[in-house]
């Protein structure tokens, strides 16, 4: 099966796309999400092969776009959780293929479906969750469009769909993993030049490695409220108040159900000159007859040199994110990331954005046009001794806390991005951790961890 996949992905790229990137098409950038692409504007372009898929009249005010993305990695690991699982090294591929449909068939309906296959291949210990499910339903809804005058828009949108949010600390669809998150649910989304508001109630799937045999929870178990404000020549504030609902969540406090309710903010500008983003947030709620109490505070600064070559920025950035105090009170202190991005605290992190202080320079740099170099050393502490550290995905990983020791570990990070063309992207990175007293002391035989990735993206 493994050879039949990596034969069917040499022949993917590199020969069946030749034609695909000989096309001369619009100037043109892929969304995070690909349902937010507008190709409506493509209505009397040139009539390329490539310009048909984007754009196929279906009737005078409808028509349909075309899309998908196929992409390899190739991943290295040496002493994958600090050798405590005794592995060594362990290299593996994973693969990801999506193909989706986005049907206007008027100026107020709107309905977009999109479908993925991914797998993982030679993994010693298996696939993760967050590795392989063979064949799945990505996306599925249908807009409709509430007000759509003067550049403002009242959209309501129910089935299932991917959510992203701000920095993606709290609800991300998670790029870097080979598995995208997506929930089912309605959501109503206000849209304006400077100002833009979506609530929602969603439920979240349980993920299988199989082919549609993905399970619903069949309840509500996220709800919010996501604002971005602009305030033009100052930067953006965000504003958020989410809700989630989950059964026999693990802590070092213990076991229970979790009812956990977020406010919070971000103010941020991004783009030349100084670069800022400051965000705080508080969770209060219940978890089992015990209440939670928790919160998490980030602030970083930089400067992008737009106007030397290549654009050079260097960046720093610092988190504080609370454990919880003393194990078996009832009281819960623990920071809960509710849906992280696996990478804001490294391209592979061996630590989640919980129980957490560190400190994160970085430094980027253009040398070429299609190239984009970083560099990122991140320091590591637990924030209480009380807790434990968990993973990206803000589960339980190691729950000792007989030590009394507090520094984790130092992530040393490099990576590469080469964009061939603006279908085809080249990613390259490598991640050395450093353990620290607190990982010396718990884990017999420490070892320090290896992470090396190479990915070939392409996309439509």
């Amino acid at each position: 099966m493994a050879k039949h996949l990596l034969h069917y992905i040499i022949t993917f790229f590199f020969g069946g796309l030749g034609f695909l990137m000989m096309e001369k098409s619009h100037a043109q950038s892929f969304k995070l999400m690909r349902f937010d692409e507008d190709y409506s504007t493509w209505k009397d372009s040139s009539k390329t092969f490539y310009h048909s898929l984007k754009y196929i009249p279906t009737g005078k005010q409808s028509y349909l776009s075309l899309g998908g993305e196929a992409r390899a990695e190739f991943v290295y690991f040496d002493n994958e959780d600090w050798g405590r699982l005794g592995i060594g090294t362990n290299p593996f591929l994973l693969q990801r293929y999506d193909f989706y449909g986005d049907w206007h068939l008027n100026n107020r309906w709107r309905v977009f479906g999109q479908i993925r296959s991914a797998w993982e291949s030679g993994r010693k210990n298996g696939a993760r969750m967050i590795d392989e499910d063979k064949f799945n339903v990505q996306n599925l809804f249908l807009d409709y469009k509430f007000i759509d005058k003067n550049k403002k828009t009242l959209t309501g949108r129910i089935g299932r769909q991917e959510l992203d949010y701000g920095s993606g600390r709290l609800i991300s669809v998670r790029e870097g993993p080979n598995l995208r998150l997506y929930f089912d649910g309605i959501k109503l989304a206000y849209f304006s030049p400077q100002l833009r508001v979506d609530a929602f109630v969603m439920a979240a799937d349980t993920i299988n490695t199989g082919a549609l045999d993905n399970k619903s929870s069949k309840q509500a178990n996220l709800w919010g409220l996501y604002g971005n404000w602009i305030i033009p020549k100052s930067g953006n504030v965000e504003f958020y108040y989410i809700g989630i609902r989950r059964d026999n969540s693990v802590f070092v406090e213990g076991v229970a159900n979790e009812r956990r309710q977020t406010v919070g903010a971000r103010y941020y500008k991004y783009g030349g000159g100084f670069i800022y983003n400051f965000e705080g947030a508080y969770q209060f709620g219940h978890f089992g007859k015990g209440k939670i109490s928790a919160w998490t505070g980030a602030a970083e600064f930089g400067y992008n040199f737009d106007q030397i070559k290549g654009s050079p920025s260097i960046s720093i950035r610092n988190d504080y994110i609370s454990g919880d105090s003393h194990a078996g009170d009832g009281k819960l202190q623990t920071f809960n990331p509710i849906y992280p991005k696996g990478g804001y605290f490294g391209f592979n992190p061996q630590i989640g954005p919980v129980n957490l202080i560190d400190i994160h320079p970085y430094a980027s740099y253009s040398p070429i046009a299609k190239l984009m170099l970083q560099g990122d050393v991140v320091f590591n502490w637990r924030y209480s001794l009380g807790d434990g550290i968990y993973r990206p995905s803000g589960t339980l990983n190691l729950n000792l806390v007989d030590s009394k020791k507090r520094y984790i570990g130092t992530a040393y990070l490099a990576s590469a991005t080469y964009t061939m063309t603006n279908k085809i992207a080249l990613n390259m990175g490598v991640q050395y951790f450093k353990t620290g007293n607190y990982i010396d002391d718990v884990i017999p035989n420490h070892k320090n961890g290896l992470f090396i990735n190479t990915r070939l993206s392409f996309k439509f």
